[in-house]
């Protein structure tokens, strides 16, 4: 839940849609084995309410949740104890607290943010111990007006000038590289799986709101306010011309679901 910049989450925000977010959490969670007195890791814990059903179900000694965002960690703190530590990190930098050993490396909806996916993910597997499992969901919804309409809005002026030419992707490969590299890395048994969730939001403009809360933080991180308010304005005109007046608005949501284990 790590955005690219660090600490621009607002966690209130995030939570807006906490039912549909936490969904795809769980459903990972349920392709996890129970590693009785295991360490756990958890990157990109976000407030550690999940961190704490990550721990639960897998019946660890220790859980560590890792994240870059200080206003996340404030109120992970509140789940500390019984196991469950918290840490400030980098996913980027992650190297397994200094070495292999660990029996699962979790990432709901993180490493997304992470670039060269070809180097993260030999880096992730290097931190397992034999029989350690590797869980990510990432979201993979990049082809969705919600999405491809804020690349377009940051490309025009004045926001290209704001952003110095950014514009955000999400760093997501097919489901069969996955798949392949998840092989090639040692992970006898895997489970690779292309997700559609299905959202039900009130009307159109709650799109806005799901996305402020996650993709747009990539953009915001990078402005000042004024400039931000005025590439929300041009999102928002922008948007809601091409997506359909329906009330419920039917939101489709891809989402990309890996599970392996070591040899």
């Amino acid at each position: 839940m790590t955005s690219p910049s660090g600490d621009g989450w607002q966690p209130d925000q995030y939570a807006r849609f906490k039912a549909e977010r936490e969904q795809p959490f769980y459903d990972l969670l349920n392709l996890v084995e129970p590693v009785l007195g295991g360490r756990v890791v958890d990157l990109g814990c976000g407030t550690g309410a999940l961190t704490v059903a990550l721990h639960t179900k897998t019946l660890a000694d220790e859980t560590i949740g890792l994240d870059r965002s200080e206003a996340m960690l404030q109120q992970s703190a509140q789940h500390a104890g019984s196991g469950i530590r918290f840490v400030r990190g980098d996913i980027a930098e992650f190297d397994g607290f200094g070495g292999s050993g660990l029996d699962v490396v979790f990432a709901n909806a993180s490493i997304q943010w992470v670039p060269d996916h070809a180097s993260l993910f030999p880096r992730l597997a290097a931190t397992l111990s034999p029989g350690g499992q590797l869980a990510v969901q990432m979201p993979a919804n990049e082809d969705h007006p919600s999405h491809a309409v804020a690349r377009q809005v940051a490309q025009e002026s004045p926001h290209a000038e704001a952003l110095g030419g950014f514009v955000y992707r999400h760093s997501i490969e097919s489901a069969e590289w996955y798949a392949e590299q998840l092989a090639r890395l040692g992970f006898v048994d895997q489970h690779v799986r292309l997700q559609v969730y299905l959202h039900r939001l009130p009307g159109p403009e709650d799109v806005i709101e799901w996305v402020k809360g996650s993709l747009l933080t990539g953009y915001r991180d990078r402005m000042s306010a004024a400039d931000y308010e005025a590439f929300l304005a041009d999102y928002r005109e922008q948007l809601l011309s091409v997506l359909p007046d329906e009330r419920p608005f039917l939101y489709p949501f891809k989402r990309l679901l890996l599970w392996g284990r070591m040899g």
